[in-house]
């Protein structure tokens, strides 16, 4: 997948659990897990809105756009 989503980058980086991101934005566990895993494949706005809000981040820092080796390969 080339969409990569930073949520652990970010806990990591500030000492943050799962648990502390599921009391800080009221998200469910099944939630947070997917996202901090990235095995989720789509995020509500509802969500990185709150995610940005209680962390204090840009969409940006936590949605990065890494191009497949396949893509990056110039054009025949």
């Amino acid at each position: 997948m080339a969409i990569h989503f930073d949520l652990k980058k970010i806990m990591d980086e500030r000492g943050l659990t799962p648990a502390d991101i599921m009391n800080m934005t009221d998200l469910s566990r099944n939630t947070v897990k997917a996202l901090v895993g990235g095995i989720n494949t789509r995020i509500d706005f509802p969500t990185l809105d709150v995610l940005c809000e209680k962390l204090g981040v840009n969409p940006g820092d936590l949605i990065k756009y890494v191009p497949n080796e396949k893509d990056a390969s110039p054009q025949e």
